[in-house]
């Protein structure tokens, strides 16, 4: 059985050429082949006065070729194809998803405006790939550290953050998550954040405070994550997973969580029936603008009741 490629995209940019790095290490690591795609937008190339007979050819691509000239003499480097497209990166990024396993982007390329955090190609992919994505950021983001004395994230060493729901979980995050730790050596860290204080509305004005203990409720978070992480430690024991549950915004503990870690993972959400497009929700949103690491989106599983697609 062939095994699908990691594919990186890049434009020429240094974002891209970051991305790049990271999917050559990634590819290296699954024993795949890695794939160099640029797309490019031909309209753009002609003349606001011309009207373009067709897409120029693809034989001479000077952003192909300096990824060539980047990756001659690399050690190790795996089987690697070069591959050119004409028409629109936000269309055509996603749909190659399809036959990947991994899907690689910087956080911007060469278009758009400056002041962007995440441009819009990279949005795109994370919200309508069929396969994870990998958004690498720019370096130097600074994220605000929240952690107190939690010992698990200041231990030194490889570390992998992955984004826990007890409400509603996804085995094809976690699943992914435990994965990337295994190949990485990486210790996991899963976070679940609880709402609170919770508060309820007697009249206009008035606040009943809560009927519930905020330790029962960290309690419960903490009993339903570790049931969670259970059959996923049993598939691989080689990874250290621990939970770490905190009251508040899920998004700010995942951007502080992303300091120093090697990757923040990051589930999509559902799509609904009366939302039927793809839909990453505001938590994966914030953390891809803010986060200080990379961040990996995985589309999710099928539901229980549901067959896997062939």
């Amino acid at each position: 059985m062939s095994t699908l490629p990691v594919i990186v995209a890049v434009d020429g940019s240094d974002d891209s050429l970051r991305a790049l790095d990271w999917a050559l290490d990634a590819a290296r690591r699954r024993a795949a082949p890695l794939r160099v795609v640029h797309v490019r937008q031909y309209a753009t190339w002609s003349r606001p006065d011309v009207l373009a007979a067709g897409p120029p050819g693809t034989d001479d691509d000077p952003v192909t070729d300096q990824v060539r000239t980047r990756l001659e003499g690399v050690a190790d480097r795996p089987v690697t194809e070069y591959l050119t497209l004409e028409g629109a990166p936000s269309a055509l990024l996603p749909e190659l998803g399809a036959t990947a396993q991994l899907l690689v982007l910087g956080s911007r390329g060469r278009g758009g405006f400056a002041g962007l955090l995440l441009g819009s190609n990279g949005m795109a992919a994370a919200r309508d790939a069929e396969c994870p994505v990998v958004v690498v950021p720019r370096p130097g983001r600074e994220v605000h550290d929240t952690w107190g004395d939690d010992p698990f994230a200041t231990d030194p060493g490889p570390r992998v953050v992955v984004g826990l729901q007890v409400d509603s979980p996804d085995e094809a995050t976690l699943a992914f998550a435990f994965a990337e730790a295994a190949l990485r050596g990486a210790r996991l860290q899963a976070v679940a954040a609880y709402a609170w204080p919770v508060q309820s509305w007697a009249a206009p004005g008035d606040l009943v405070p809560p009927l519930i203990d905020q330790d029962a409720v960290e309690s419960e978070t903490r009993t339903l994550a570790e049931g969670f992480l259970a059959p996923h430690r049993s598939r691989h024991p080689g990874v250290r997973a621990e939970p770490y549950v905190a009251p508040g915004d899920a998004a700010g503990h995942l951007v502080a969580a992303s300091k120093d870690a090697d990757l923040v993972v990051v589930g999509r959400h559902r799509r609904r029936l009366l939302a039927p497009a793809c839909m990453m929700g505001s938590v994966t949103q914030a953390v891809l603008l803010h986060a200080a690491s990379p961040v990996a989106v995985v589309p999710p599983g099928p539901r229980r009741s549901e067959p896997a697609s062939d």
